[in-house]
């Protein structure tokens, strides 16, 4: 269980910090919910507290899992599928997971594409939420602003 002012990640959403735990009636069953700042967007998140796991909320990871990210961001890139329904939803499983390496590994090809030719509209929406994920979390584990984690990305891209 997660408490104020933990640092944590949301799939999908990204990183953030627990504002607060409330008990919020909601169809007629009261149950607690977290409160969670998203650091992207300011946005304000509610999720139940007996659903966390099943969501993928993960407590945010160390200075070894930004090792880990920034090595998976410079390595070789990953095959992707030709077809582009089948990529995007093998990306999007991988978002899903909300793993730091995943992430980074969406990340890392569809930059990597992106340069040969240019994405859909759909992938480059799909690159910038996946980046935004890595930025927040890079930005609250080495304590540095969104646009330096940016910085760091693309360098590790190359």
């Amino acid at each position: 269980m997660f408490k104020i002012g933990d640092k944590l990640v949301y799939p999908m959403h990204g990183a953030g910090v627990v504002e607060n735990i409330e008990d919020k009636l909601i169809l007629g069953e009261m149950r607690s919910y977290y409160i969670i700042e998203v650091l992207h967007g300011r946005m304000r998140v509610m999720v139940p507290v007996s659903g966390s796991e099943q969501v993928g909320l993960r407590a945010i990871t160390d200075h070894a899992g930004i090792r880990l990210m920034m090595d998976t961001l410079a390595a070789e890139s990953t095959p992707m599928d030709d077809n582009w329904n089948r990529r995007n939803r093998d990306n999007m499983d991988k978002l899903r997971t909300g793993k730091v390496d995943q992430v980074a590994e969406v990340v890392r090809n569809l930059m990597r594409v992106d340069r040969i030719k240019k994405l859909s509209t759909g992938e480059k929406k799909l690159l910038n939420n996946a980046r935004q994920i890595l930025m927040g979390e890079i930005a609250l584990v080495e304590n540095v602003t969104e646009e330096e984690a940016a910085v760091m990305i693309d360098k590790a891209v190359g």
